[in-house]
């Protein structure tokens, strides 16, 4: 490896102590729930899409409930382990994969879940996981950064795309939680959850806002590894993920806000969603790119849970391309939408399959 790429990814690996199951491998539960919401978010003429999204979830659901309880059971065998991942200069960063898998299979409950669930306990689970993943998003997007910088001792040419997954939570907090303003008491109440989730996807945004340009200025000056060429496209994550919460917040904003406040969100959802919808697809195109080239340079790209980043991100800008369909009318972004749903699917196909060969050749 030329001294100009990044250090290889360590995302698939864990500390001795802290044991082998590290927050990373909860990536596989948010790309596998984010299948089953892409598949209800884009309306497109697929025979059995329900049952396709019902499926994905419940995989999804599985993989939370084993991740969940294998995560005890190592916590119980090595009392450290949380800590001794938290120390951990890269895994460190994927304590975010937690908390918004949990959203993400807390979404899935109210959207597809409620027909093996019954739409009261749906509604329970969903809006139980929002409270619990939201929490854990919050903690993540402040304690997570601030032992980078004291412990870790980093330094801004450090920076890695891995560096957005703490932050993001919020923002998965804002689009799922739309889901469940509905359902929150009218009135006040209503009113106040809402804002809350505004100010979850603006702590989320202002996150970003710090962390991207620093993961940027690394790209640009030392390239990256074909290990760590598949996190290119966690940047994906909050551009398409906010053009959603955006979108349903906004379209919310109107019925609960009063004037003039609901009628300004409102307006905001198809200039902001177009904007950072066209900044999505742009970056879609150079990580492509960039995945591409490191893969020939390197020789390949070597299997490690990092592909799952092929997946949630890519589900965040179908779901964006969706909403901004919905409220444009748009026949192009709903083609995108299709497009990219369609390479949703076989990317989680594809990574699901490595993943399973990998941990049959463990």
């Amino acid at each position: 490896m030329s001294p100009t790429e990044t250090t290889p990814s360590r995302s698939d690996l864990a500390t001795p102590a802290a044991g082998p199951i590290g927050p990373n491998w909860f990536a596989s539960v948010m790309g596998t729930g984010i299948l089953a919401v892409a598949l209800t978010a884009v309306p497109v003429a697929v025979p059995g899409r329900g049952l396709l999204a019902l499926a994905a979830w419940l995989v999804a659901a599985t993989l939370l409930v084993v991740l969940m309880a294998a995560t005890v059971a190592q916590s119980r065998r090595h009392p450290g382990s949380v800590r001794a991942h938290l120390a951990d200069p890269v895994m460190a960063h994927f304590f975010g994969a937690p908390a918004m898998a949990l959203m993400t299979v807390g979404a899935g409950a109210l959207l597809v879940g409620h027909r093996v669930l019954g739409v009261t306990p749906a509604l329970t689970v969903g809006a139980a996981l929002w409270v619990a993943g939201t929490l854990m998003g919050l903690a993540t997007t402040v304690v997570v950064p601030t032992v980078a910088l004291v412990s870790h001792r980093v330094g801004l040419d450090d920076a890695t795309p891995s560096w957005l997954m703490p932050v993001v939570p919020p923002l998965v907090s804002a689009a799922t939680g739309a889901l469940l303003v509905p359902r929150v008491p009218a009135g006040d109440l209503r009113a106040a959850f809402l804002l809350c989730c505004w100010g979850l996807a603006g702590v989320a945004l202002v996150a970003t806002l710090v962390v991207l340009p620093l993961v940027l200025r690394r790209l640009r000056r030392h390239g990256i590894a074909a290990t760590a060429a598949p996190t290119l496209l966690i940047v994906l994550g909050p551009l398409g993920q906010s053009v959603t919460a955006v979108h349903h917040l906004g379209d919310l904003s109107h019925a609960v806000l009063p004037r003039p406040w609901g009628a300004w969100a409102a307006g905001a959802v198809v200039p902001y969603g177009a904007l950072v919808l066209t900044l999505a697809v742009a970056w879609l195109v150079v990580a492509g790119a960039l995945v591409a080239r490191a893969a020939r340079r390197d020789g390949g790209l070597p299997f490690s849970l990092a592909w799952w980043a092929f997946t949630f991100p890519v589900g965040t800008v179908v779901t964006g391309s969706a909403a901004l369909a919905e409220v444009t009318g748009s026949t192009a972004l709903l083609d995108l939408a299709v497009v990219l749903l369609a390479a949703l699917a076989t990317l989680w196909l594809v990574v699901a399959v490595r993943t399973t060969t990998w941990l049959l050749a463990r």
